[in-house]
């Protein structure tokens, strides 16, 4: 079941909405909400973003109080403030965020990168910012490119299924690469001495090294540098209004350097001072 919380802004931390739930596949089997998200918006007087346990920077939810913060939320008060409409949360995952959006549960769904397969089922925004990959290596690792690291003895990991898997057999396939189900069996793969560095997206590379003394260094590689547009996720719709609004705000706070600002606040929350995070993002 998909548990769902509301919070008001304005209101204390206390303030919180009653629980809803609905199943996913009683929700795959719903039409798509139809009409304009803005115009439900503005006479629902809500907004309903997607808020996702343990994805930080973007969310993080307390254990204390079922609480939630994070960059993802400030964006989301941003947003609301800007309609002068109160802020929802619904609690879901990424692959459930797809769902939420064609059901009409949700009108935003956050940091989700535009693949084809996605863009099949919704739409998307323009990028609000662009999400590096990166070597994520323990000390002696010498990679700075992908050249460096396309030579027999060099020894990386990556989740299996994923694009950094994808990437290592494109741009090292010399390389011996060691694929995994998840990224905690990557770390681990690099503890116990199989590997040497992590091929992964860069906040999680960040995030991974802040609590993990054995990673001294997230390397960007050059030649090529990967990264993937991250954007909102909304309806397709005919009327353009709402990816209008959204663009606008995103091309406001990206220029202004406000997006970068709360991620930057979120990552030193986790101990991730600014001059670690890659300028490419």
């Amino acid at each position: 079941m998909i548990g769902r919380r509301s919070v008001i802004l304005g209101m204390g931390a206390g303030a919180v909405g009653g629980a809803l739930a609905a199943s996913s596949v009683a929700s795959a089997q719903e039409a798509p909400a139809a009409g304009s998200t803005l115009d439900t918006v503005l006479a629902s007087k809500k907004l309903r973003i997607s808020t996702i346990v343990g994805a930080e920077p973007y969310f993080r939810k307390s254990a204390v109080d079922d609480t939630w913060s994070g960059a993802g939320i400030e964006m989301g008060k941003s947003i609301a403030e800007a309609l002068g409409v109160e802020l929802e949360y619904v609690e879901t995952t990424y692959a459930n965020a797809i769902i939420e959006l064609k059901s009409g549960r949700i009108d935003i769904a956050f940091s989700l990168n535009p693949t084809p397969a996605r863009a099949l089922s919704i739409g998307f925004t323009n990028p609000y910012y662009n999400h590096p990959y990166v070597f994520l290596a323990k000390e002696g690792f010498t990679g700075k490119t992908w050249a460096d690291i396309n030579r027999e003895d060099a020894r990386v990991t990556a989740s299996a299924g994923t694009l950094p898997d994808t990437l290592v057999r494109r741009y090292a396939p010399k390389a011996q690469l060691v694929t995994t189900k998840t990224i905690d069996e990557g770390v681990l793969a690099v503890q116990t001495g199989r590997a040497d560095a992590i091929i992964t997206a860069a906040l999680q590379g960040l995030a991974i090294k802040a609590k993990n003394p054995l990673f001294s260094q997230v390397v960007v590689p050059a030649a090529p540098r990967i990264a993937l547009p991250t954007c909102l996720g909304v309806r397709p719709e005919i009327d353009p209004r709402w990816v209008n609004f959204l663009n606008s705000w995103i091309a406001m706070n990206r220029a202004t350097g406000q997006i970068m600002e709360w991620i930057a606040v979120e990552l030193e929350k986790g101990g991730i001072s600014r001059d670690e995070i890659p300028q490419d993002v």
